[in-house]
């Protein structure tokens, strides 16, 4: 018998993508085309980041929005397992600009996976709320783990963080996940952060890098994926100056 943790790295992401396409009836070979699935992940994430902000009082806290550097959305991530378990999902990350406003947005993958008995699946909303600089130049590295590469905290919900607010801008990412209407603070560690590359330069139509996108500003964002950033600045126009 062939032991899983045997194998390649790329022949253990092949299967923890197999397993986690099964809870959503595709395969990693049924993916649509890089411009198609990135215009179709900015919708899915602008919708999700939408609905969470409007919940009655279980929203993200302005302050904490406005305080934030970056904002990552990834809807629908993929979890579940039989006998090997993992976590996969697309998404996209957006960037203040100097003077506060909210840059293009980049194209990132976060995936991890995990061996053990378990069976189930289920699908999140992911947040995080990048606070600061160091947080930022964690993104650009070829690979980003939270917890490793990166302080995380779980992050509060409400509107009153007056309490919490100087502990959670220590941490370098705020967390938050929503499933099936119930949405809180995430205590999110292993997770790897990727720069989306074929993404990128399908949408960008170009050779392209994430630091050229969300930090030199090098570009403007499309119309087809324009919605991720007319939807956060909806709920946070300017940044607060740190």
């Amino acid at each position: 018998m062939i032991k899983i943790a045997n194998l390649p790295a790329g022949a253990r992401l092949f299967i923890v993508l197999t397993v986690l396409g099964a809870f959503s009836g595709l395969t990693p070979l049924a993916l649509a085309s890089p411009r198609t699935d990135a215009r179709a992940r900015a919708q899915r994430a602008a919708e999700a980041f939408r609905q969470i902000m409007s919940a009655p009082d279980q929203g993200i806290p302005g302050d904490l929005l406005d305080r934030a550097s970056c904002v990552a959305v990834f809807p629908a991530v993929k979890k579940g397992g039989f006998i090997l378990g993992g976590q996969y999902g697309k998404g996209l990350i957006s960037c203040r600009r100097p003077q506060g406003s909210w840059g293009a947005p980049a194209f990132f993958t976060i995936g991890g996976g995990s061996f053990g008995l378990q069976v189930g699946g289920q699908e999140v909303d992911l947040v995080l709320l990048i606070m600061n600089p160091t947080g930022v130049e964690g993104l650009l590295q070829n690979k980003f783990e939270l917890g490793a590469g990166a302080a995380v905290s779980a992050g509060p919900v409400g509107r009153n963080t007056s309490a919490s607010t100087d502990i959670l801008l220590k941490s370098q990412v705020v967390s938050y996940s929503r499933s099936r209407g119930l949405f809180v603070g995430l205590e999110l560690k292993g997770a790897v952060l990727a720069q989306d590359k074929e993404a990128n330069e399908a949408i960008y139509e170009q050779p392209i890098t994430a630091r050229d996108i969300i930090v030199e500003g090098k570009v403007r964002a499309p119309e087809i994926i324009r919605i991720f950033q007319q939807t956060l600045v909806r709920y946070s126009p300017k940044g607060i100056g740190k």
